[in-house]
């Protein structure tokens, strides 16, 4: 977008307050999850949402973006900050400084995806914790507490839910992530959704447990991408009076022709992390899924894409003396011993690197129909009065509805958070 553009300047004078107070004057385009969340309902669309396990996939992202005139969201997982050299802390000084290198105009925002909650200590240190992310740039916040029985996860997304500023996105989950043949259920997502929005909270989607899997489909074990579109659709419908519509996680690896009839299913927001991991590392890829492909029960390394040779050598050697295997999805844990030394690597490495993160980003913004969106996004934030992105929404049923006796009670065991 035009950053001299009246669209621009009424966009900039609409960031929440957190944006405004940390980066000022300064034109970054840096907007509430719920006016990303706005436009795509509107457009019947989906917003491409990226995990930056590196940097250079920020820039990618943002890169993609602009070329392609449509938002994104950049999001990082409560457990890849624990193993990522890019963190809650230094997310949104990367994000600037990549915004500023490509002359802003960039619509986007940050993303705290998959915030844990497994115990009442995460509850408890959750409020403070992500106060802070809030207060550092972060625009949007994922809930989940979708391992617990479905009272409990009521009762801790409720508890987190009312404690996040209204104008910052929101999502919430129900139903682990965890691949073929565990659906969540239309009972679960109608109690879950029905009883945050009796206590006032109103999020803008909904993560389910469809099918999909989190990293990649091992093909050589059997492992195949499963993700039910038709139950997802049964839940969207269900859902779809209280303005909720669905996240689909676990793109990873599902074929682009699939990818696009997403948004017939109720389908909003697409998580898309390990992908843009095989790219950084420049493992070889499925051309048409994105999946990293193994040979004799290892990955491939593509000279002439991703980082050097010799670093990914140091990575190998490394993963070797951690007792991993050569296909582990534990690769993800040398992102943040190695975040440093990508960044390092000459410019022809890092440049090819964000090219091709942002090539993929590309075919995915397109395969949602996100391309030349980011317009909407600025005309959500346009007809608010002013900076709050709070939205409208009715409370459909008193809380008595949704106590612990009316539960599905759907028992679940801890699962994987990351993407």
């Amino acid at each position: 977008m035009d950053i001299n553009g009246k669209s621009y300047k009424r966009l900039l004078a609409g960031r929440p307050l957190n944006v405004q107070a940390r980066f000022g004057d300064s034109p970054l385009g840096l907007v509430s999850g719920r006016d990303i969340a706005a436009a795509a309902k509107k457009t019947g669309t989906i917003v491409l949402a990226g995990n930056a396990r590196n940097a250079l996939v920020i820039k990618g992202l943002l890169k993609a973006a602009k070329q392609l005139d449509a938002p994104v969201l950049i999001e990082l997982a409560k457990s890849e900050a624990s193993y990522c050299g890019a963190t809650y802390e230094n997310i949104p000084g990367y994000a600037a400084k990549y915004s500023d290198e490509l002359g802003h105009g960039v619509i986007f925002g940050l993303h705290v995806d998959h915030y844990a909650i497994k115990s009442r200590a995460d509850l408890l240190n959750g409020a403070g914790h992500l106060s802070g992310i809030i207060a550092g740039g972060f625009t949007s916040v994922a809930i989940d507490a979708s391992h617990l029985d479905d009272y409990a996860n009521l009762s801790a997304t409720r508890d987190m839910g009312t404690w996040i500023p209204s104008p910052i996105g929101l999502e919430v989950e129900v139903g682990e992530i965890k691949g073929a043949g565990e659906l969540s259920t239309v009972e679960e997502a109608l109690y879950f959704i029905g009883g945050l929005n009796a206590w006032g909270v109103f999020p803008d989607y909904l993560a389910i447990s469809n099918g999909s899997l989190h990293g990649t489909y091992d093909v050589s074990a059997g492992i195949a991408e499963g993700i039910d579109l038709d139950r997802t659709k049964e839940i969207a419908d269900a859902i779809a009076p209280y303005g909720v519509s669905i996240a689909q996680h676990g793109i990873s690896g599902t074929p682009f022709d699939k990818v696009s009839k997403f948004n017939k299913y109720g389908i909003n927001k697409g998580n898309v992390a390990t992908l843009f991991q095989n790219v950084v590392f420049g493992i070889k890829m499925d051309p048409d899924t994105g999946n990293a492909v193994t040979e004799g029960g290892a990955y491939i390394k593509e000279s002439g894409r991703g980082i050097s040779d010799a670093l990914w050598n140091e990575m190998v050697a490394s993963a070797d003396s951690l007792a991993m295997s050569r296909k582990s999805g534990d690769y993800k844990k040398l992102n943040l011993p190695f975040h440093e030394k990508i960044l390092a690597e000459p410019d022809n490495i890092t440049g090819r690197i964000v090219d091709e993160t942002a090539e993929w980003a590309k075919r995915f913004i397109r395969a949602f129909g996100g391309e030349g969106t980011a317009e909407i996004v600025a005309e959500a934030a346009s007809l608010r009065c002013d900076h709050n992105s709070s939205p409208e929404r009715t409370i459909r049923s008193p809380r008595s509805k949704y106590g612990p006796d009316n539960a599905p009670n759907k028992a679940k065991n801890a699962g994987n958070f990351d993407d």
